[in-house]
């Protein structure tokens, strides 16, 4: 949420990427960081052995950075291992997700645009 200071002008937002890490036995953890029409930020918190299943977004682009561990990433007919500040772009159409086959965490910092969450419907009649 972006907040207007007292003279209507937009303040900072920040966050702190550290404190927002969260980890579950269950499955891999998406914490949203910021959110606009526009795009997304989010990190992604996964344990050994988790992974995100291989998909695609149309019409959106996504960028993995490696904030901390190491990730197998598939992006279209590529699989590749990726460590701390490495990045890779899975265009829009392309199928793609990570996994980490390592014995430690994996943090990912993970960019998306457009946002797919905030588009709006076809209009149907």
């Amino acid at each position: 949420m972006v907040q207007m200071s007292a003279i209507g002008r937009t303040t900072m937002e920040t966050r702190n990427v550290g404190s927002e890490r969260r980890f579950s036995a269950e499955k891999m953890q998406k914490v949203n960081l910021f959110e606009t029409e526009r795009m997304f930020a989010d990190i992604y918190c996964l344990e050994p052995g988790q992974e995100q299943k291989r998909h695609a977004h149309s019409d959106a682009d996504k960028i993995y950075f490696v904030i901390e561990g190491t990730g197998r990433f598939h992006i279209g007919d590529e699989e590749r291992d990726l460590g701390p500040d490495q990045i890779v772009l899975a265009p829009a159409n392309v199928e793609h997700g990570v996994r980490n086959e390592s014995r430690a965490r994996l943090v990912l910092l993970v960019f998306m645009a457009p946002n797919p969450n905030k588009r709006e419907s076809p209009v149907t009649s």
